[in-house]
């Protein structure tokens, strides 16, 4: 028994056409936020190379500072101002929305210190151990920061990557694929009008003939 063959309608067509037009809207939505999700990373990314230099700056400079009180003062007693510290650094992580993407917010507290807070006695030491004191927590504090910036810069570039994804897969795979339904529906639905248009001549004819007869 042969298989009848399943004719599109016109509300499947209505339905296809509606599909496209809420793809092309999503696709562009997406678009809109895949660009400004690269925006926003290479401003980040100036920051975090601005943070780089710095941190490669500060670094040289508390080395130099840390050479010098270990060579004046001996590592001893260097040492000893290290082992004396009682408060230490607090770091705050919460997190916050950037165009959709949830990142890190670091914040962090008591890192650079009074001198009367480091714990060691201030008429025991030298001025050379303050500094290299000061310069190690300048350093640390730079570091928080490049911490959140790179963990972002991290999180965008997931985001960006899967937002490209979905666009590509919208634009080359779904919209081709419903346009194409699309294009198939119209051509079978003006088949079926041609056939059908042919079809009322013929009886129109016949209707004539007997009519004559």
């Amino acid at each position: 028994m042969p298989v009848r063959e399943v004719q599109p309608t016109r509300s499947e067509l209505l339905e296809v056409t509606k599909k496209i037009r809420l793809t092309r809207n999503g696709h562009k939505i997406l678009k809109l936020k895949r660009d400004g999700l690269i925006l926003e990373f290479f401003e980040i990314l100036d920051k975090a190379k601005d943070l780089r230099l710095e941190i490669a700056k500060q670094y040289r400079d508390a080395s130099e500072k840390i050479a010098v009180a270990n060579a004046v003062d001996g590592v001893i007693a260097v040492r000893s101002a290290a082992y004396a510290l009682t408060i230490h650094p607090e770091i705050q992580l919460k997190t916050k929305n950037l165009m959709g993407v949830v990142v890190p917010e670091i914040s962090s507290s008591r890192i650079i210190a009074p001198l009367d807070e480091r714990g060691y006695g201030v008429i025991g030491t030298s001025p050379r151990i303050d500094e290299a004191a000061d310069a190690y927590e300048r350093l640390v504090e730079t570091v928080v920061k490049a911490a959140e910036l790179e963990t972002t810069m991290k999180k965008l570039l997931d985001e960006i990557e899967r937002t490209k994804r979905r666009v590509n897969a919208l634009e080359f795979k779904v919209l081709p694929e419903f346009e194409e339904i699309e294009r198939f529906i119209r051509f079978r639905l003006e088949e079926m009008e041609r056939d059908n248009i042919f079809r009322l001549k013929k009886i129109k004819k016949k209707t004539a003939a007997k009519a004559e007869a």
